[in-house]
């Protein structure tokens, strides 16, 4: 059974128990890494798991928030015979190689080699042998792509937002996403105080209304922003305004078994 994991929740700025947003994914052997800042290696072994069996790494975007870890993972690997692919857009493994080439993290003396796997928009593709893939473009920033998953053994889709702003032509796809991991940066009252972030992210009143009407049957919110002041409880009673299905408000390094339980 594959299973979710949480390496950071929060935004751009870390907030006391709340990192950089960042996912693992254990497929049973091997882990699939979305985004990479901070200190990824070791939050994957206080998850009681080995860096060594990352098998592949999507990265949504090029915000430092989003990246700037990469260069310490390969480094903390750089003994290790194994390999790595890279995913994601065009523009966003440019500029993964030259953050690389940066640290000389790409030369023979690297046993961990980066193999690099550039996207195209709606794109499909075998991100692990149990698990398959499309890209999604997002408006977050030019760089930007979502990842749309299928989980084989389970039967089950999952759509990762990563960062974005309410962008409707992420639902009107081929089908409902069972379960949806989606921006939800703060309370609506912010976002009223600072309009322009409705261009860049979601807030929490928006994206119930969202998930209700999209159909998806279980919803993640993800991304909180640490620099402002509100509560959980304020996220949860905005979506719960509109949405009535499974809600599960995720913290650092929690872990989430992918069944179809979480549709109930």
């Amino acid at each position: 059974m594959s299973e979710l994991c949480f390496l950071g929740t929060g935004g751009s700025i870390p907030a006391e128990g709340r990192n950089n947003a960042s996912l693992v994914l254990n497929m049973g052997r091997e882990l699939v890494l979305i985004d990479c800042p901070g200190d990824a290696y070791g939050k994957i072994k206080r998850l009681g798991f080995d860096p060594r069996n990352i098998y592949s790494l999507f990265v949504t975007h090029i915000h430092p928030d989003h990246v700037y870890g990469l260069p310490a993972l390969v480094h903390s690997l750089m003994l290790e015979d194994m390999s790595l692919l890279l995913y994601g857009s065009h523009e966003t493994v440019r500029f993964c190689k030259d953050l690389l080439n940066l640290f000389c993290l790409l030369g023979e003396k690297i046993k961990c080699r980066i193999r690099f796997k550039p996207l195209e928009e709606d794109q499909y593709f075998q991100i692990h042998p149990s698990l398959r893939a499309s890209s999604i473009r997002i408006p977050h920033s030019s760089s930007s792509l979502g990842l749309d998953l299928h989980f084989k053994e389970e039967d089950l889709s999952l759509l990762y937002s990563g960062d974005t702003p309410v962008y409707e032509p992420l639902f009107k796809r081929n089908s409902t996403p069972e379960i949806l991991i989606h921006d939800c940066s703060a309370p609506s009252r912010f976002f009223k105080q600072f309009p322009s972030l409705s261009k860049m992210h979601t807030h929490s009143l928006a994206l119930g209304k969202m998930a209700l009407e999209s159909g998806v049957r279980c919803l993640i919110p993800i991304h909180f922003f640490g620099e402002l002041d509100y509560s959980m409880e304020e996220i949860e009673i905005e979506i719960r305004k509109n949405y009535k299905n499974r809600l599960i408000l995720p913290e650092d390094l929690g872990k989430i078994q992918i069944s179809r339980s979480l549709l109930e």
